[in-house]
């Protein structure tokens, strides 16, 4: 049975204290802006930018400065930066290379991108993590939920389950991205999804 990961999310967070720390994984601003919104009024929400996935560096520096601006602009959260690894998705995507869009390629990266997040919350004393990436229609949040789950279980923190595009999250999101100018970039970012 398909599990409704906005209940299981609405659920936990009922059973959380106020001012929770959050490791939030963030794919950009314009993703980032609803989940924000949402999860502000309970966790002290951090951002992790993590996203070796985005091939060129002017794309990915343009996506980080927006990811910062928005941040800076609203105060709805830190931000934690890492450097742009274009070398870990290239390595991760060996052999996937002509896998379709959604396919075994796209899950092989939100792994990537999920283990980082726990990974930096380890080392940074948080106890939650999760991920925007929910919230884009184009992305599997039953793989994401799934792999958060096992992450999380493997290193002993909690995921937040999620699925943002619920309750109109993604169409906030398009609000929010008009309301402060934010740059909506039209594919994930790799070179395989320019195609």
């Amino acid at each position: 049975m398909k599990r409704n990961f906005d209940c299981l999310m609405q659920e936990q967070m009922k059973g959380i204290e106020k001012g929770t720390p959050l490791l939030l994984h963030s794919c950009c601003a314009p993703c980032s802006s609803a989940c924000l919104e949402r999860l502000k009024e309970v966790f002290d929400v951090t951002v992790l930018y993590y996203n070796p996935n985005i091939d060129e560096e002017a794309e990915y520096e343009k996506r980080k400065a927006e990811q910062i601006r928005f941040l800076k602009e609203t105060g709805w959260a830190k931000i934690l930066d890492c450097d742009h690894d274009a070398a870990a998705f290239t390595e991760m995507s060996k052999g996937l290379e002509n896998e379709p869009e959604r396919g075994a390629r796209c899950y092989r990266c939100y792994a990537l991108r999920l283990e980082k997040t726990a990974e930096e919350a380890l080392k940074n004393g948080f106890s939650w993590f999760g991920t925007t990436l929910t919230l884009s229609p184009h992305k599997n949040a039953e793989w994401l939920n799934e792999i958060g789950e096992k992450v999380g279980g493997r290193v002993g923190l909690n995921y937040l389950y999620s699925d943002f595009k619920k309750q109109g999250g993604y169409y906030r999101s398009i609000d929010l991205s008009k309301e402060y100018g934010l740059y909506r970039q039209d594919f994930c970012g790799c070179k395989f999804s320019k195609r």
